[in-house]
């Protein structure tokens, strides 16, 4: 049984700020380091590509347990100012998860929804590995991905009401 491939977890989130500022925060990968709790530093294959469907950026990530890890990451939507999404590649090659930001403004002017998508795929990775060991991982992995999205769209929302963007 499978209980990793289709695994996932939402957050949403109505944060101050349009989303063209919010858009230009959530592509910019180099700065990701600033906001996340575990993501400490991207930066994009290919410099003069930016977020565009088909481009590759490297995430560096430094999880509680001490592990650091490198992945390659491919963009699959990039459609200004409202969606931006990637795969996490595993070693093959293969999906290992899906990440997708959706900003939508919201009823009143000056903000935006953003609602912030991971879900598992079919590759191998930690989560799998650590699935095999104790199922209840995949439940303790998503409650802490469901805290670093919050605390990252949180800080992300902040740095631009304190009018950092840059």
């Amino acid at each position: 049984m499978d209980l990793v491939t289709g695994a996932e977890v939402t957050v949403a989130l109505t944060v101050p700020g349009n989303r063209e500022h919010l858009w230009d925060l959530v592509t910019a990968i180099e700065r990701i380091g600033e906001w996340s709790p575990e993501t400490n530093a991207a930066n994009w294959c290919d410099p003069g590509t930016g977020p565009v469907e088909g481009a590759r950026f490297q995430g560096h990530n430094r999880f509680p347990s001490g592990l650091e890890s490198t992945v390659t990451c491919v963009v699959t939507e990039a459609q200004p100012p409202s969606t931006f999404a990637w795969h996490v590649l595993d070693a093959a090659g293969d999906i290992g998860s899906t990440w997708r930001y959706e900003l939508r403004p919201t009823a009143e002017p000056g903000g935006t929804v953003v609602r912030h998508t991971f879900t598992h795929g079919p590759g191998r990775t930690g989560l799998r590995a650590d699935a095999e060991q104790d199922p209840r991982s995949v439940d303790d992995r998503l409650v802490r991905l469901c805290r670093i999205m919050t605390t990252t769209i949180v800080a992300m929302a902040t740095d631009l009401s304190q009018g950092a963007r840059r």
